[in-house]
């Protein structure tokens, strides 16, 4: 039987050559605190896509300066970004892979100099800065942020792009009752919730037509958060807008205890996956390639994330392929040693 995992995907305008995916990692290697992109950058997701990956997925992107998570971030708040970003992607094009970019706002997380912003003034735990709360004008200029973000992405040349709406950043503090204390048009009901995260699907819309994703926390681990019957639904309105898959993580929404065991998310894609139906992508601890092709035999997801291991090991596929007896391609300055 044939593999699964190393079947192509169909995605939109491009075909990735196998299902595995480099999940985005933050780096904090970017030049000079100002977000540029730097040789370490170029060597690092280089050298994955010579390792076969289906897509790379570059670490979260700063949307604004103060939506950095660090000044370390990588940022594409301004145009003289794009040089160094089109660098990296032509780079990866060059070595045959596919790669997309997550956009991103840190919110109350953001570790930077001066103020920083958040649906409501609640700090993330007592040893952080508490944030301001956006107006309205904030909230439509971020907004448009993430919006020229895209088309900065689009101008790169990337292939893919995704939100991130997860892990307690900004839009996903929008998100959850647990960070998003408003009574506005932003705030009080999951569907005003949720209106942020509307506006930035639409305004990305108008500039980019490639691939869509966006990233998600479908249990925020505390008993007053979303549940995932909320996050079905927030599916089913992304399939609405034409978002093309939801990556399904967890966590990081308010600080928690996670019994993290290998496949604990997987459930989340799935039930999304079927529930919403729309694709899905499955991450968290999927460490074989035995366990990422029973994810997809049993319709569990579409596409396999994975983080750390790729840090670990650059040619991951090599060590999935051969787990599973399955041929893949190998670059030819490689073939003496693949």
């Amino acid at each position: 039987m044939s593999s699964l995992l190393f079947s192509p995907y169909e995605l939109k305008n491009i075909t990735l050559k196998n299902r595995l995916v480099m999940a985005p990692m933050c780096m904090y290697m970017a030049d000079n605190k100002k977000g540029f992109v730097t040789d370490w950058h170029v060597t690092h997701y280089g050298s994955r896509a010579i390792g076969q990956v289906g897509l790379i997925i570059i670490e979260a992107t700063a949307v604004t300066p103060q939506g950095r998570i660090s000044d370390q971030d990588l940022g594409i708040w301004d145009d003289a970004h794009i040089e160094g970003l089109k660098r990296l992607v032509d780079h990866v094009h060059e070595l045959g892979g596919k790669i997309g970019i997550q956009l991103a706002h840190a919110g109350r997380k953001a570790m930077v100099k001066g103020p920083i912003f958040a649906p409501s003034p609640i700090p993330f735990n007592e040893t952080m800065q508490t944030p301001e709360e956006m107006t309205e004008e904030q909230i439509f200029e971020t907004v448009e942020a993430f919006k020229k973000g895209a088309e900065r992405a689009k101008q790169a040349g990337f292939d893919v792009i995704e939100i991130h709406a997860a892990h307690g950043y900004l839009l996903n503090e929008f998100l959850s009752p647990l960070t998003n204390h408003r009574d506005d048009a932003f705030g009080g009901t999951p569907e005003r919730r949720y209106e942020i995260l509307k506006h930035v699907i639409n305004n990305i819309k108008t500039v980019w037509e490639g691939p869509l994703f966006v990233r998600i926390s479908a249990n925020e681990y505390a008993k007053e958060g979303n549940s995932l019957d909320v996050f079905v639904e927030y599916g089913k309105k992304m399939k609405a807008q034409g978002i093309d898959l939801i990556d399904c993580s967890s966590g990081a929404v308010v600080p928690a205890a996670i019994d993290a065991y290998p496949g604990y998310q997987v459930r989340y894609a799935e039930t999304i996956r079927h529930q919403a139906t729309i694709p899905t992508g499955a991450v968290g601890l999927i460490t074989t390639g035995n366990q990422a092709e029973e994810i997809l035999r049993n319709e569990r997801a579409d596409l396999i994330f994975i983080a750390r291991p790729f840090l670990r090991d650059p040619y991951l596929p090599r060590t999935f392929a051969k787990e599973l007896n399955t041929s893949i391609e190998v670059p030819k300055s490689y073939e003496r040693g693949w």
